[in-house]
């Protein structure tokens, strides 16, 4: 019962069902928050569960999306038979579905992120025959109570791939990676990051990330939410909690969610050249990112303290740029496997390039739709994609025209008004709807954060206060 099951038939599901003694059907969903619901029901009665299996179940789409109005609210879950696995964390034996958001005719939800990355999606493969994989690098603290008499303590900030004894959840860590494999999430490894903070009191802070195998978008967009459920659980298995936010303390590293994305035609993989370089199409694509990056902080950088992570620098971005290898540039090319031959499948993604902006607080499927949709752009617009790409290339451009980078946007405003700018571009085609666009600005602007840093600089108990506020958020 490892891994993802897919069901062709719903009485193939049933069978798995009786043969395993499953006892809990989960009809799990991923609204606007992120995070994974749940909807359970007993398998006593084969009839009902045939009935959730053909027509899914109604819920209250106000109470999961913003942007559903109450007088109207009544959706649809419909499961996915195609993404089920057992649940690891159930007393008594589970399975969970995937569902999708379906309208009250039975059509998928327009306004449901998962279905606006759906969109976006099919008009990058309609438009160019090119299908997007991204692999995402999940950052996260883990908080305990400080231990007294550590034998082996660390240096802050000085944790980065750092061995048992010396760093505290390894264990723990290897443990996420084989649960997520349990349940049909492909990992490249996990590790310990820089990140280890002796916080205020006893609390202590240690830094781990995992890094997912890469996949088609809408996939990468539910292995986030998936493992995020997975780490949670697990750190109450070990008594710890657990934080995505991007900012735990301003003095110390924060925690991104870097994607790297590479691009299959013809299941080709178009990011290199034959002899290894950057290719052209890679370079529209940079550019196209580059030219709608403010706007996509929107959707990939969703609260405050998003922002202050920009502003202290610490391996985080700040200006709009690309770069070969460079951690600080907002896209970097990766150091390649080009000193030798190596063994490639056809639709191997080896050769990427890397996404530093977003963060885990990121609306996974509208970032990932808004980043289909930039680099659509980038490809159909060459000439101005490759200029964008030439100017911003901080290697080739020198230390004089750096000075004059673009800043990426420092609050929850500015991406609003940057977005405000863009929406035509996003609204193009339907793929996002007018409302999901008005609700995402007047959220963005409610949190009223311009100049939060130069407001709270010389108030440091009420940016602890406000970074305290965000640390479970997402």
């Amino acid at each position: 019962m490892r891994g993802t099951l897919k069901f062709c038939e719903k009485e193939e599901l049933i069978r798995f069902v009786s043969e395993k003694d499953i006892s809990i059907l989960n009809l799990c969903h991923i609204p606007e928050d992120g995070r994974l619901k749940t909807l359970s029901f007993s398998v006593a009665d084969k009839e009902r569960i045939y009935e959730v299996l053909d027509l899914g179940e109604r819920v209250d789409g106000s109470n999961l999306f913003s942007f559903i109005n109450p007088s109207k609210s009544d959706i649809y879950i419909m499961p996915r038979l195609d993404r089920a696995f057992v649940n690891p964390f159930s007393k008594v034996p589970t399975l969970n579905i995937l569902c999708e958001y379906r309208n009250e005719n039975g059509e998928r939800l327009d306004v449901a992120p998962e279905n606006v990355l759906m969109r976006a999606e099919e008009k990058l493969r309609n438009s160019s025959g090119i299908v997007l994989k991204a692999l995402a690098e999940l950052e996260f603290y883990i908080i305990s109570k400080q231990e007294t008499g550590v034998l082996f303590p660390g240096a802050p900030d000085k944790n980065y791939h750092e061995s048992a004894p010396f760093t505290r959840f390894e264990d723990l860590r290897n443990e996420i990676l084989a649960t997520l494999a349990n349940v049909g999430v492909a990992t490249k490894y996990g590790h310990s990051e820089v990140g280890r903070i002796l916080g205020k009191g006893n609390a202590f802070f240690e830094q781990h990330e995992v890094e997912f195998m890469p996949q088609n978008l809408a996939a990468m967009a539910d292995t986030i939410a998936i493992a995020k459920w997975v780490i949670r659980n697990l750190c109450v298995k070990y008594s710890v909690s657990v934080s995505f936010s991007p900012k735990i303390a301003l003095e110390h590293i924060g925690t991104g969610m870097h994607i790297h994305l590479c691009a299959l035609k013809n299941g080709g993989n178009i990011i290199a050249n034959q002899d290894g370089s950057l290719g052209t199409d890679a370079k529209k694509m940079i550019g196209g990112i580059l030219r709608f990056s403010p706007s996509l902080a929107a959707f990939g950088n969703t609260t405050p303290v998003s922002y202050l992570r920009f502003i202290t620098r610490k391996e985080s971005p700040m200006h709009v740029c690309w770069s070969t290898r460079n951690r600080l540039a907002l896209i970097r090319i990766p150091l390649w496997w080009s000193f030798r031959k190596k063994r490639e499948e056809k639709d191997s993604c080896t050769k990427t390039f890397e996404y530093r902006a977003p963060d885990a607080f990121a609306s996974a499927c509208l970032l990932f739709a808004g980043i289909a949709l930039a680099v659509d752009y980038g490809l159909k617009n060459s000439e101005e994609a490759l200029k964008i790409a030439e100017n911003l290339h901080i290697e080739a451009t020198g230390g004089k025209r750096r000075k004059r980078l673009r800043a990426l946007p420092l609050s929850c405003i500015e991406s609003a008004k940057n977005l405000k700018k863009d929406r035509q571009f996003y609204e193009a085609d339907s793929v996002f709807p007018k409302r999901l666009i008005d609700k995402t600005i007047e959220k963005l602007r409610a949190y009223q954060d311009k100049n939060l840093w130069k407001s709270l600089a010389d108030k440091p108990g009420k940016i602890e206060n406000m970074l305290r506020q965000y640390l479970h958020y997402s």
